[in-house]
Order: C-alpha cells, then structure tokens, then sequence
C-alpha cells in the first residue's frame, strides 16, 4: 500500500495573489514532476488537498497527468498546523492516494508515520517535490520508497 506525499508548488505573493495560488514557476515545476511520475506510471487513484488555492492547483496538475480513476478532492486535517497524528489515522485507508498539503505538516506527517515522531525530521519537501511511502510489510510501519524532487542541489 503507498501513499504519495505533496507539498504544493511556488506559490505568488499575498501582494500579487491574496489567496497565494501557484506562481509560473511553481506550476512549471509541479508540470515537471507530475509528468516524471507518468512517465513512471505511478499509480494514483485518487487526489486529495487542503482547501488552500495553491494546494488546490497542485493536485490539478498532478490530475492533468496522473488520471486518478477517483478524482480530485478537497480534505480536512491536511492544512499547515493541522495534527498529524489525527490525519495519521486516515492514511491506512488511502492506498495509491495522493495527498497535497503544506509544510510544516507535510514533513511532520511523514516523519510520524515513519518514526512515531512528528518531531523527528525524516525528508526534506520542495515546492512541487513528491515522496512516496510504502508500508513494509514484514515490520507493519511506513518507509520512504522513493522522492521526487525539483531541485537536487
């Protein structure tokens, strides 16, 4: 079972945009990766993200490539400050689902699954990066499978 792991792309200003929604080279990079994740067929059979624009946008895109047979859809719990422990609880249920959130709660959320500890980092996101965890099976808890990321510098 995977779950795919999103923090949404560059997003404009509040002076530009009050509602922040992607900037050009936000979508461009959320472009990019969601075609190497097609070009990989990963298989993602529904979108979820915060209620945010730029969140919003993001899973758009990664939808505009993907083709999740589930389609996209707006969730609870997945905001910046949100408690991961309660999200936590829902991802056992998400198999092939892509989750568009924000940091710190991207990060927090998967350092807990991994470790049981929203406070013990475990990756590092980029705007528009995409990590997949896995459950490993003989040991019952989350891994990193792999990361896609904008920037590898």
């Amino acid at each position: 079972m995977a779950v795919y792991l999103v923090q949404h792309g560059k997003s404009l200003s509040k002076e530009v945009d009050p509602e922040k929604g992607l900037s050009d080279e936000g979508k461009a990079q959320v472009d990019r990766i969601a075609q190497v994740a097609a070009g990989y067929e990963v298989p993602v059979s529904r979108i979820v993200h915060s209620g945010k624009k730029r969140a919003r946008q993001t899973a758009e895109c990664f939808a505009d490539f993907l083709k999740p047979q589930e389609g996209i859809a707006q969730v609870a719990g997945v905001n910046p400050l949100d408690d991961v422990a309660a999200f936590a609880q829902d991802v056992e249920r998400m198999d092939n689902c892509m989750i568009v959130g924000h940091l710190p709660f991207m990060e927090r959320l998967t350092a807990y699954l991994i470790t049981g500890d929203p406070e013990k980092p475990v990756i590092k996101f980029q705007n528009g990066g995409m990590v997949c965890l896995d459950q490993a099976p003989d040991q019952g808890g989350w891994i990193i499978k792999w990361a896609l990321m904008p920037d590898i510098g």
